[in-house]
């Protein structure tokens, strides 16, 4: 039935998702799919933000992200499942939608955390992602 399914996680809370991880990994073996295990590296917000970090800074921040995610991979992902890693920089639920479009996902598995007032006016990534993508998102509490 699903063939790729995006793993969004954040590498700062891993134990916000472990339900989220859990899983996506059971569905990677039930069905044979790629698992894409990405995360996101937040962009500055405002460009006058970023002026202020020295102009190597993303790249570094990227490249960092990319060892600590191949890291969490090797540790909490069986060998047997097929894996992609994938490191984007920008808005969150952005680059979400934008990955699993550019990596054919069928499905987007994650988590959401409780909400609390600012998401109500907002939105959280996880009510972004479910509203705008294209693909099924299944939302992991």
């Amino acid at each position: 039935m699903y063939k790729s399914i995006l793993l969004p996680i954040d590498l700062e809370d891993p134990a916000s998702m472990a339900h989220a991880l859990t899983t996506a990994v059971e569905y990677a073996q039930a069905f044979g799919a790629k698992l894409q295990v990405m995360t996101v590296v937040p962009d500055f917000g405002m460009s006058v933000v970023g002026s202020f970090f020295p102009d190597d800074f993303a790249d570094k921040a990227i490249a960092e992200t990319n060892t600590r995610l191949h890291s969490f991979v090797s540790q909490n992902v069986p060998e047997s499942v097929d894996v992609r890693h994938v490191v984007s920089h920008g808005r969150i639920y952005e680059e979400i939608i934008s990955q699993a479009n550019e990596l054919n996902a069928d499905l987007i598995v994650m988590t959401a955390h409780n909400p609390d007032v600012s998401d109500y006016l907002l939105g959280s990534n996880a009510a972004r992602v479910a509203r705008h993508a294209k693909q099924s998102v299944l939302i992991v509490r």
